[in-house]
């Protein structure tokens, strides 16, 4: 069985954001950063090259595939910013009408610049994602 090929480095997160550009999205990244640390309460971890990652849980399909990813997170893309916030098995559409100018993905949401969505609505989406992922796969720190 192989694993995930996206997996915890020891980069450090503020280091890679350094080098992100253009500023405002180098900016943005960093104010994601604080706020994902603050409302999930864990530190921010490298996941492969492009990946920040907060908390991580350890999965079990049945089809027997397993392994640890991170719980939730972000990468700053050349398009746009990617947040890993949801679980793929639940509906948020409640919360997303009211976050902003957004796409989605199965797990992601795509934004353009965090000026496009309402930080409070953000806040909330990432403590219900991982409350419901937590409900299936325990999520702790890496």
């Amino acid at each position: 069985m192989s694993s995930n090929k996206t997996a915890p480095t020891d980069l450090a997160p503020r280091d890679f954001l350094q080098t992100v550009s253009p500023a405002r999205r180098q900016s943005d990244t960093l104010v994601l950063l604080d706020l994902f640390e603050r409302v999930s309460g864990y530190p921010a971890v490298m996941w492969g090259p492009s990946i920040i990652g907060f908390g991580q849980y350890h999965y079990r399909y049945d089809s027997g595939r397993e392994g640890d990813f991170l719980a939730t997170g972000f990468s700053p893309r050349k398009a746009n910013l990617v947040l890993y916030i949801m679980p793929g098995y639940q509906d948020y559409s409640a919360i997303l009408d009211r976050l902003g100018k957004h796409k989605l993905g199965k797990s992601c949401l795509y934004i353009n610049k965090l000026a496009d969505i309402d930080l409070a609505v953000l806040e909330e989406l990432i403590q219900t994602g991982l409350a419901d992922l937590n409900a299936k796969w325990p999520v702790h720190a890496g």
